[in-house]
């Protein structure tokens, strides 16, 4: 693509969007680039403190239970506190609770702890979620999520290189800088960001009813929806999970698999915003139908790998799909929650991702211990072909989006064009922003996305 078209690709992607939307695309960013604690637990545990393979996994496990716990909780407290109030308080606790981390020596001191990095770190996303969807127009949604995912893999991708070499330093120094980033975060969002909670009226409060978790459990169609977010995270977790153990099987090095798994945040880097353009006024529904296939059927082509390449083209397929099913599904939840609920629904979700963390170890453990690596691979290309099918039958007469009297407003001219060109920059290095014209859903835009 020439030096010109892929400018104005990233312009047209960057452009419209407000500017708190980018103070906290921002916050997320640097919070990733922090990001020690959850890639290098376990190696610290083992290698630095020690400790048995099986205490690590316990800590790692109580760490992903610690999310679980404070997905709901943060939710409730998005709605009725804030936005604001809730970022401040999760970024504040998961700098101190990593600060901690890295001198606490008790083993019961240190599971401790990590059950308290893991509520406080995970706490955040609720309302960075439903911020984002309080200050970004409705048909700008999917490319706002995708830009937010794009940081999250960009920051992280950097970080675990970097961090790295500052664990052959010291995995002291890694926490403590993790700590220090996050503070900077809850610094970035008191100074820089508004609360954006909408504000409920007296007419409102009247006519409908308060939203509290019973609504959301209520709510049998998004509730399905949690149930096959719940499948696809458990397909999606195997990345990390069992991809290396099959590998290591197999008699692959670790290096190997590094360099396997390497194409993912590759690929997320380099196609998410260019696929955006693409899918950003398409059929939800499709889009969500195709990506849980293409998931599903990605890692069960890993059945039939035999080597590093055959691999390394798994990951290609099953990364197109989490390109696509990531900034789809978040903009879905948001479609299907009420306005002044949107904590409690992000938060629901939120927990579906975290209790699938947890399974999916145990899952992709038993089926390889059990019947071999192919029966794994075969069971999530059975649980993508039932979560399309379950998609298919839910979102039919989605209902359609309207975007609420109580939204934030989106930017002014100016504004516009300022976060236009500061995001442009922080991307693309580009001297030039080149105008583009407002969002507006497209003729196509329920036609069904091309494989």
């Amino acid at each position: 693509m020439p030096v010109t078209a892929m400018r104005r690709a990233v312009t047209e992607s960057v452009s419209g969007l407000p500017r708190a939307f980018w103070w906290l695309w921002t916050s997320t960013l640097v919070n990733r680039l922090g990001a020690f604690v959850a890639t290098f637990m376990a190696l610290y545990l083992t290698l630095e403190r020690g400790y048995s393979a099986s205490y690590a996994g316990l800590v790692v496990a109580l760490h992903g239970l610690g999310g679980v716990v404070s997905s709901l909780g943060a939710g409730v407290m998005t709605d009725r506190l804030g936005r604001r109030p809730t970022l401040l308080v999760a970024q504040a606790s998961t700098a101190v609770t990593v600060a901690v981390l890295a001198f606490v020596e008790h083993p019961a001191a240190i599971a401790g702890v990590a059950f308290l990095v893991g509520m406080a770190s995970n706490a955040s996303r609720p309302a960075v979620q439903a911020m984002m969807a309080d200050i970004v127009r409705p048909e700008d949604r999917v490319r706002a999520f995708s830009l937010n995912y794009w940081a999250i893999n960009l920051g992280f991708a950097i970080s675990s290189a970097g961090a790295g070499f500052i664990a052959a330093y010291s995995y002291r120094a890694g926490f403590l800088i993790e700590a220090a980033m996050t503070m900077a975060c809850a610094i970035l969002v008191f100074i820089k960001l508004p609360e954006s909670r909408p504000v409920r009226t007296a007419l409102e409060k009247a006519a409908e009813p308060e939203v509290g978790l019973g609504t959301v459990l209520r709510d049998g169609r998004f509730m399905g929806v949690v149930g096959l977010s719940f499948l696809v995270a458990l397909i999606f977790q195997q990345g990390s999970l069992g991809l290396p153990v099959a590998m290591g099987e197999a008699g692959f090095t670790p290096a190997d698999y590094g360099l396997a798994i390497a194409v993912n945040g590759v690929l997320i880097v380099v196609l998410q915003i260019p696929v955006t353009r693409f899918i950003e006024h398409r059929d939800p529904r499709r889009l969500l139908v195709i990506s849980s296939v293409v998931a599903g059927y990605g890692f069960g082509l890993t059945a039939f790998a035999g080597s590093l390449g055959v691999f390394a083209l798994t990951v290609c397929v099953w990364t197109l799909a989490e390109i696509v099913n990531a900034p789809t599904q978040t903009s879905l939840v948001v479609r299907l929650s009420p306005v002044h609920g949107r904590g409690r629904y992000q938060g629901m979700y939120t927990t579906s991702w975290s209790v699938a963390a947890l399974v999916a170890p145990l899952m992709s453990g038993f089926m390889i211990d059990r019947f071999g690596a192919e029966w794994l691979w075969g069971t999530c290309a059975l649980l993508g072909t039932v979560a399309a099918l379950g998609y298919w039958c839910l979102m039919r007469k989605l209902p359609e989006e309207t975007p609420p009297l109580t939204e934030a407003p989106g930017p002014g001219p100016t504004e516009a064009t300022e976060a236009t060109a500061g995001a442009t920059g922080v991307i693309a290095g580009a001297a030039e922003v080149i105008p583009a014209p407002p969002a507006a859903p497209r003729a196509d835009s329920v036609a069904a996305p091309h494989p």
